[in-house]
């Protein structure tokens, strides 16, 4: 009981001093938005959100005589909390300091739960989550469904890189081709490279070029040597990762948007890369499962849980071979680590 107290009592001691430090830190923030507004900006322009650094952003201008130039900006305090890939309009101050002064609407975003609990967003505007996975370790359909789960949820296109292609033999062939399948099966595109070897980087990158990107996937997959090897000359900030621990060893906490010479862009963070499932509900990770969509609200019973009900529409098409075992077990397992079971 007194150890729980304690806890309790460190709790609130952490969270006046992170309250004080917050309120500390958006006065200087005011402060210096003032300042700047009370001298000479710039006019109004268009500008990217490429990092976020505490109370400022990093902006790179899209058009106007500073198109392609980075600036550190304030933002005015009507503003909500920006993240990398927010587009928005800025105005230019002295010595590479602007302040944003509106937001424009995001097309999609990826949120996931803070300490709190509440949700919020890590990255905006998104067009394409690259779900990745290896021989080594092995794969799990389980975690993959995760991802998809959340890329169906956030209306973000999804692709499957099946990475270190060069580890594929004999023993492990028969199970990775089984995985794919059933995927192919789905419609999901499937692409499988080696970022050690360069086999089908090539391919991989036409999927990325146009489109802003992220890569999710557990440790030790190889999304460091994809984005070193995707970035060749870029001092990409993403440490190296140890094969033998299995433990990526990423050395920033804050998204940065990286530019590939083709015209796509890279979200690259390590709160992106390991985003779950905490914030969705039952209907949001059955409309997740695609080969569901056809299915739902046919069963006989309107709260059928899929489990053990007559009339079940989806236990039907297990029985039919029309939904894969693989998938309605991710679906069972997913639904029984949601809170309250999804309700």
């Amino acid at each position: 009981m007194a150890k729980r107290q304690l806890n309790r009592r460190q709790s609130w001691r952490i969270e006046k001093i992170q309250g004080e430090r917050a309120a500390r830190a958006a006065k200087r923030e005011s402060s210096a938005v003032q300042a700047l507004e009370g001298g000479d900006l710039g006019p109004e322009q268009h500008g990217l959100v490429i990092a976020h650094f505490g109370v400022q952003v990093e902006v790179e201008a899209r058009d106007g005589e500073h198109a392609g130039q980075v600036f550190r900006c304030y933002l005015r305090a009507n503003l909500p909390a920006l993240v990398t890939g927010d587009q928005v309009v800025w105005r230019a101050g002295n010595q590479g300091i602007g302040v944003i002064v509106a937001q424009l609407p995001r097309h999609t975003e990826l949120c996931r739960p803070d300490s709190r609990g509440l949700l919020k967003p890590v990255a905006a505007n998104v067009d394409m989550i690259v779900i990745v996975f290896a021989p080594l370790p092995e794969p799990h359909a389980n975690l993959i469904d995760r991802y998809l789960v959340a890329a169906e949820h956030a209306g973000i296109k999804p692709l499957l890189l099946l990475n270190k292609y060069d580890l594929i033999d004999e023993n492990n062939a028969p199970a990775l081709n089984a995985l794919l399948g059933v995927y192919r099966t789905l419609g999901y595109p499937v692409l499988e490279v080696s970022a050690h070897h360069g086999n089908g980087m090539e391919l991989l990158q036409q999927k990325l070029d146009g489109r802003i990107s992220v890569f999710v996937g557990q440790s030790g997959v190889g999304k460091s040597s994809l984005v070193n090897s995707l970035l060749p000359d870029v001092e990409t900030r993403v440490g190296p990762l140890s094969e033998l621990s299995g433990q990526g060893t990423h050395t920033t906490t804050t998204a940065r948007l990286f530019h590939f010479p083709g015209g796509g862009e890279l979200i690259d963070s390590p709160g992106i890369r390991e985003f779950g499932l905490g914030h969705v509900s039952r209907a949001d990770v059955e409309a997740g499962f695609i080969e569901f969509n056809d299915l739902l609200g046919t069963c006989r019973f309107r709260d059928c849980k899929h489990d053990r009900e007559p009339g079940c529409a989806l236990l039907k098409a297990l029985e039919d071979g029309r939904v894969q075992q693989q998938r309605m077990n991710s679906y069972r397992s997913i639904i029984a680590s949601l809170p309250e079971n999804g309700y």
